[in-house]
């Protein structure tokens, strides 16, 4: 998988924004997409100075869409309230 390349992959070029954390054809999840590319050498900060990357998912259905990793639903596997993203530095 090519998630951590320094540069977008050609499948990402026709991406459309999800508003919600999910293709925006089938509604399948992150989970479930083929391929993924996180652009993480564009960081965008927000009003809590907090970062956000853009995350490019290729779903099963053929669609191309990305979102803010800000938007992401929280994770079971993370503990309420464990919002250190160091291990992403």
């Amino acid at each position: 998988m090519d998630a951590f390349l320094p540069t977008p992959p050609d499948w990402t070029a026709d991406a459309v924004h999800a508003f919600e954390f999910c293709c925006p054809r089938c509604s399948a999840g992150s989970l479930e997409a083929k391929r993924v590319w996180i652009n993480r050498r564009s960081p965008v900060y927000g009003d809590d100075n907090r970062r956000r990357w853009q995350e490019f998912y290729e779903c099963e259905c053929g669609c191309v869409w990305w979102a803010w990793s800000s938007d992401r639903p929280p994770s079971q596997l993370k503990a309420p309230g464990d919002d250190d993203d160091s291990e992403l530095d």
